[in-house]
């Protein structure tokens, strides 16, 4: 995978690319939304809590995969609030932190989710080699 941030067009906002270039014949895998749900169904009140738990879903699925957050192309995330826009970077920056090539972002405030205890969800696509 190759960052794609040309010097023509503003810096990211945060720590990510704005493109990302994948090698051909490589897998492609797509999560689906990860919620800040816990194993044991319980939601935690605060948004950085549950936005730990969406990345330990993804980095979850990836491992299933042979793959980890490096292999991560792209993020999608939602939060119902402004107030929670910090909280979910400092985990998604976090996650980020060891991984050469960042991913494109996307973060998109929302209205809601399927239940109201829900205040953060994430989906990631990843590039594998075969």
């Amino acid at each position: 995978m190759h960052a794609l941030t040309p010097n023509k067009i503003a810096k990211p906002f945060g720590e990510y690319s704005h493109g990302c270039l994948v090698n051909p014949n490589w897998q492609l895998l797509v999560t689906s939304g990860q919620l800040g749900m816990a194993a044991d169904g319980s939601i935690p009140k605060d948004a950085e809590a549950q936005a730990e738990i969406c990345f330990a879903n993804i980095t979850a699925i990836l491992k299933v995969a042979n793959a980890g957050p490096e292999n991560v192309v792209r993020l999608n995330a939602f939060v119902t609030t402004r107030d929670d826009f910090p909280a979910y970077m400092a985990v998604r920056d976090r996650w980020l932190a060891a991984v050469p090539a960042l991913p494109a972002s996307t973060l998109v405030i929302v209205v809601g989710f399927t239940h109201p205890a829900f205040l953060v969800e994430v989906e990631a696509t990843a590039a594998i080699p075969n």
